[in-house]
């Protein structure tokens, strides 16, 4: 792959130097990054990763009464009804239209990353350029260029592997703040007799999301919120930043990371000591998607039981055009 043109002199740009990028591999005017590595054949692969048929959804309750995983500065979803039986009780709309049947009709502000989504490529830059070299100041007032709607319009589907890095180490879920490196995914992969293969979408699972929907939002944010630079912040559990793992994603032609973390990877970098170092290089500058906060707790159970980690995986975020991330429900098909 092709070396990054030289970065502004920051800090986060000081750290990557010369890691790998994916700029002008797929022509200058690329918006789609990795997912390109996703062609008729990758999809095929996938196909053939079938064995069962049994499905598994991975996408969050949306409005949860009891509440929904969230970075901290973000709200949760809220859900309003237009139109219930209420409205014709009252007279305020009247059954004649309808012949004499009813409806109803609700309405829902929800953050694009405030449940389980994608990350599109414009969702973080720097260096003040995005992926490809688009130049950040197309993200003004509404995203020009990497925009979700890309990756809405081709949709993610390939062969997925699972790697339940929770099971592995015989846990329910991974502590805050703790590091899982490439030498334990790998290990990972080899106790459970599956193998990472090229332009296979990678999900990671540390048991975050079960620790949600089993106890509770009080003891998910008990185990796991904190601040950082003085603002509300997660210390959850993940893969970070090492030149060692940039170059096995790049190596195997990765085109999204999936996992069951609102930050899909160790909040604070135990190799850089920032804050989410991965999220710039695997987006700015390998055009990996990312997605979060998907729940992988009755798919990691049914690969533990028949012993298969790879399935098709099938997703398509939400058509919001100049996104910068996407609601999504994906499907694993075993």
């Amino acid at each position: 792959m092709g070396e990054k043109a030289d970065a502004d002199a920051e800090p986060y740009a000081d750290i990557v130097s010369g890691a790998p990028d994916n700029w002008g591999v797929w022509g200058d005017d690329d918006e789609l990054g990795a997912l390109n590595y996703l062609d008729a054949d990758a999809v095929l692969r996938g196909v053939g990763a079938v064995s069962s048929g049994e499905t598994f959804t991975l996408g969050a309750p949306i409005g949860n009464p009891d509440g929904d995983p969230m970075w901290p500065t973000r709200a949760d979803a809220d859900h309003h009804m237009l139109r219930d039986k209420g409205h014709f009780e009252a007279g305020k709309v009247t059954r004649e239209p309808y012949g004499g049947w009813e409806n109803s009709d609700d309405l829902v502000y929800l953050y694009n990353h405030g449940t389980t989504h994608v990350d599109g490529l414009a969702h973080v830059w720097y260096g003040d350029e995005l992926y490809n070299g688009f130049d950040a100041a197309t993200t003004k007032g509404g995203i020009e260029r990497c925009g979700i709607e890309h990756v809405a319009d081709r949709g993610v589907v390939g062969r997925g592997v699972l790697l339940d890095v929770a099971r592995h180490r015989d846990v329910e879920y991974l502590e805050a703040g703790e590091r899982v490196t490439l030498e334990e995914l790998l290990a990972c992969a080899s106790e459970q007799g599956v193998e990472v293969r090229e332009g296979d979408v990678l999900l990671i699972r540390t048991g975050a999301m079960d620790l949600f929907y089993r106890e509770g939002a009080d003891a998910f944010y008990e185990e796991f919120e904190t601040t950082h630079g003085g603002e509300p912040a997660l210390d959850e559990a993940g893969i970070t930043y090492t030149e060692a793992l940039v170059e096995w994603f790049d190596d195997r032609e990765i085109p999204m990371l999936a996992t069951d973390t609102v930050t899909a990877e160790q909040t604070i970098s135990e190799t850089t000591g920032t804050r989410l170092p991965l999220h710039p290089i695997l987006l700015r500058d390998l055009g990996v998607l990312i997605s979060e906060m998907n729940r992988l707790g009755d798919l990691a159970a049914a690969c533990a039981d028949d012993g298969q980690y790879e399935f098709l995986y099938v997703a398509a975020p939400l058509h919001v055009v100049g996104g910068s991330g996407g609601p999504v429900n994906p499907v694993a098909i075993k």
